[in-house]
């Protein structure tokens, strides 16, 4: 399609979302269940399908020379759809958001006033790699009452139309709009510039992807975006952590999932255990295959250099460095991080309190991994993103996190002297 076409089919898609939204917007709750639990069923029944249509992405994708952790994003297999059926499942069983009273209360001159949860609208997600993000978006926008336009990445373009399939076959079952969760029928990188300045049509666009796609939402679009631009994770092991406790947090942070946003990218010792707890970790992260980027006093498989701080590496590497204390990786932390996810590993509270007060990810850990990062692991059943500004969102956006707030306001004959 040249340019025209696209706009044109871009603009239909819009106005069928805005009609969507308006009918999801009062729709009720048993309605939505049975429409995620329909759209679960679906996928599981058509798994085969599913795997057969990633199969093709998985060649393009290796044409395309996509990166292993790439690749990892981008394969399905039975236990990921079975996680995706999971997925479906679980935010079926959430409680509707829309309608929920926040607030409440009275005033002197005889009104009452509620503050009530109301859909955003119509979102926009643009994601690469990941066909999960499908279903993930999908479930989410459809239980907080939005409609969502779905722009997936070419490398996953087969698999995401199999399983928006699915869900169409959900909404259909419970006598829902099918344009309520709509998939762009095209690879065309048009659509995307489409999606971005569509600001009658689109409430809020999500981007999911690397730097580049993140980056270029965020300067080009028109249309408010919730994002975060890198995952920068950073662990800090205090002179007080439990060796047990480090090692396996730190080797289940760095080597669980390579390519996902959580994933541990900078290790932070405190100097006072360098050659004790510190040597151990860094000699257990090579033992696993993980090339440490090692600063001055860390035995590191290579010497760090200026770039490999703040560096998301979403692969086998790491960049480790020695610090005074709580203070220094604080400093280091507000430096080069993303404000995505940074953990402490401590059994002194009081290293813990400073980290958590003075620091402002939108997710603080201690003595976990920073694998827990994810919407899924937070009860929100999934995730469209996990947002770092401090706007609306922040962290994992569930469906709550996809509703606004309107006041309903009610009096008995009240007039304003």
């Amino acid at each position: 399609m040249d340019a025209t076409e696209i706009h044109s089919q871009m603009i239909e898609i819009g106005e069928k979302a805005r009609a969507a939204a308006a009918e999801l917007a009062y729709a009720k709750a048993d309605r939505k269940h049975a429409a995620l639990i329909g759209a679960a069923d679906a996928v599981w029944k058509n798994r085969a399908k599913i795997i057969e249509a990633n199969a093709r992405d998985m060649d393009y994708g290796r044409e395309k020379g996509l990166s292993p952790a790439m690749m990892d994003r981008l394969m399905l297999d039975e236990d990921r759809i079975r996680g995706i059926v999971d997925g479906l499942r679980t935010v079926a069983e959430q409680r509707d958001p829309v309608g929920d009273v926040i607030a409440e209360w009275d005033m002197p001159s005889g009104l009452h006033i509620r503050r009530v949860r109301t859909p955003l609208g119509v979102v926009g997600v643009i994601y690469e790699s990941r066909p999960n993000v499908t279903a993930d978006a999908g479930a989410l926008c459809l239980m907080s009452g939005n409609a969502v336009i779905l722009r997936g990445g070419s490398e996953g373009f087969n698999s995401s139309q199999a399983i928006h399939a699915c869900l169409v076959e959900g909404l259909k079952g419970a006598n829902l709009p099918e344009a309520a969760i709509q998939l762009v029928p095209t690879r065309d990188r048009a659509a995307v510039s489409e999606m971005l300045t569509m600001t009658d049509h689109i409430d809020v666009i999500v981007p999911r992807g690397g730097k580049g796609l993140v980056g270029l939402v965020q300067r080009e679009a028109r249309v408010p975006v919730f994002a975060h631009l890198e995952g920068i994770v950073h662990i800090y092991v205090d002179k007080s952590a439990d060796p047990k406790k480090a090692l396996d947090v730190v080797l289940n942070a760095k080597t669980r999932r390579t390519g996902i946003c959580g994933a541990a990218e900078c290790l932070l010792i405190d100097r006072d255990i360098a050659e004790g707890l510190g040597a151990d970790l860094v000699a257990a992260l090579k033992a696993a295959g993980v090339r440490v980027h090692g600063a001055e006093g860390i035995d590191g498989t290579v010497a760090a250099t200026e770039e490999d701080w703040g560096r998301e590496y979403l692969d086998m590497d790491i960049a480790a460095k020695l610090v005074d204390g709580v203070d220094e990786a604080i400093a280091h932390i507000r430096a080069y991080g993303s404000n995505h996810t940074d953990c402490i590993i401590a059994e002194d509270s009081a290293p813990v309190a400073r980290f958590f007060e003075r620091l402002d990810s939108a997710i603080l850990m201690h003595n976990a991994s920073t694998q827990f990062a994810d919407g899924g692991e937070f009860g929100m059943g999934a995730e469209i993103g996990i947002a770092t500004g401090k706007m609306h969102a922040r962290g994992p956006v569930g469906a709550e996190q996809l509703t606004s707030f309107k006041y309903l306001v009610e009096g008995n004959g009240a007039t304003r002297p």
